[in-house]
């Protein structure tokens, strides 16, 4: 077969001869059609296999150059909307700050306008008191001044034009009486009459207060809409942001109050009114109060949960969470450089620092509401077991130890010791931080 392969051959490949000529000896090599033929194919297989490879290292690092500039973009786009974010949020919670010292203002000048107003009222009372006590004694005054008159009359027609009575009175003491009893009529007229203008007064001073409280109520219904506006939008991206992570609100609010459970100062709910009950802004002032806690608990919550990025600088995401190559990968893959640096994405106390198998260098992490974050193949650690961090604290740097086929930080977050995606709590967070 081989023979006849080679007589096909001969035609387009002749056999060809190598000489190998040496001092003693002169020798040759016979190159058989069939082996030309192979040395061409072989020839040719490898300069395809070579430009097949070079084109597919040309593409992988043209594409990984492309992905590396978006996920810059990308980066530069996160930073900026974090800068905005916070920006809003510093001014949010400026105006907040403001409004609640406008309210607190507003609470005192209502208190003493309440004050006078209440104080206008007994006075008011006490004058018509008064006035009621200064008729009775004139309308006693009057009765006496007539029983006198009559009782003068009386006695004038009696002596007939004498001036002592059977009794003994002369008509001189009875004008006198007369004369004295004219004059507190008219001291109590004048009275009367000085009381009437003071009431007059006190009641005019009681509108023109009604009326300065009533535009102090609508001005402080307005405070009150500025602080409830300004709680709503503060509130409603930390409650959505929890909610997306899949993270029940009551229960990160009731495990935070228990934790800073000291009550008082200006944040202290309102228990009663001026008036000794709760009233309607009363309780639009509760309502602040509790949004304003809700809030700030809020926030101390985000700080305890792992909604932060590990890795800082630039970097590309390589594997996500989910099945891969048969398996499950329990965690996001972030690529950059050896050595940058990787940071705690929530506040908490370290409970594992050192060498473990398959994940290399690594720290493992203990939060709050049963939170735990991994991070692996770490070129070198610069926590310890114990030791309590902050979230944005560094605690390594990137590498390549353990199972790893090159450098990059493998970062996990379990529930419950249960993995779950953390782009789940990274994602939440994009329209907070």
């Amino acid at each position: 077969m081989i023979r006849q392969l080679n007589h096909m051959l001969e035609r387009r490949l002749p056999e060809k001869r190598v000489f190998l000529r040496s001092d003693n000896d002169t020798r040759y090599l016979r190159l058989s059609p069939l082996t030309q033929l192979a040395v061409v194919f072989g020839t040719s297989v490898t300069i395809v296999w070579m430009t097949i490879a070079t084109s597919i290292i040309l593409m992988d690092a043209i594409g990984s150059g492309n992905l590396r500039e978006q996920a810059n973009r990308d980066l530069v786009l996160f930073e900026t909307r974090l800068s905005q974010l916070a920006s809003e949020r510093d001014t949010r919670a400026a105006e907040a700050a403001a409004a609640q010292a406008r309210f607190n203002t507003a609470l005192k000048q209502i208190s003493v306008m309440q004050s006078n107003l209440l104080s206008s009222e007994e006075r008011v009372r006490e004058l018509e008191t008064g006035i009621d006590v200064t008729q009775a004694n004139l309308r006693d005054a009057l009765k006496v001044r007539d029983d006198a008159i009559a009782a003068q009359e009386t006695l004038a027609a009696q002596v007939n034009g004498t001036d002592v009575s059977p009794t003994g009175v002369t008509s001189k003491d009875m004008e006198a009486t007369v004369d004295v009893l004219a004059s507190a009529l008219s001291a109590t007229s004048a009275e009367r009459d000085a009381m009437v203008v003071d009431a007059h007064q006190a009641v005019t001073q009681a509108k023109t207060l009604q009326v300065e409280l009533k535009l102090m109520e609508e001005k402080n219904d307005r405070i009150f809409s500025q602080l409830e506006d300004a709680m709503t939008l503060s509130v409603a991206p930390l409650d959505k942001m929890f909610r997306n992570a899949g993270l029940s609100t009551e229960s990160l609010i009731k495990t935070v109050r228990n934790a800073y459970s000291g009550q008082g100062g200006p944040l202290t709910p309102i228990t009663f009114s001026t008036s000794g009950h709760l009233d309607h802004d009363s309780e639009r002032a509760n309502g602040i109060l509790d949004k304003m806690d809700r809030l700030n608990l809020y926030r101390i919550a985000a700080q305890k949960a792992p909604f932060a990025l590990p890795v800082k600088n630039n970097f590309r995401y390589t594997s996500g969470f989910g099945p891969r190559w048969g398996r499950m990968h329990e965690g996001t893959d972030f690529a950059a450089a050896y050595g940058t640096p990787i940071y705690a994405t929530a506040d908490g106390v370290v409970t594992y620092a050192g060498w473990q198998s398959g994940y290399g260098r690594l720290v493992k992490i203990q939060h709050e509401f049963g939170i735990e974050t991994r991070y692996a193949h770490q070129s070198k650690l610069l926590v310890k077991v114990g030791q309590r961090v902050s979230r944005g604290e560094q605690i390594g740097a990137m590498g390549n130890s353990g199972r790893s086929t090159g450098t990059h930080l493998h970062y996990e977050v379990r529930v419950g010791g249960t993995a779950v995606n953390p782009m789940t709590y990274i994602k939440a967070a994009n329209d907070v931080f």
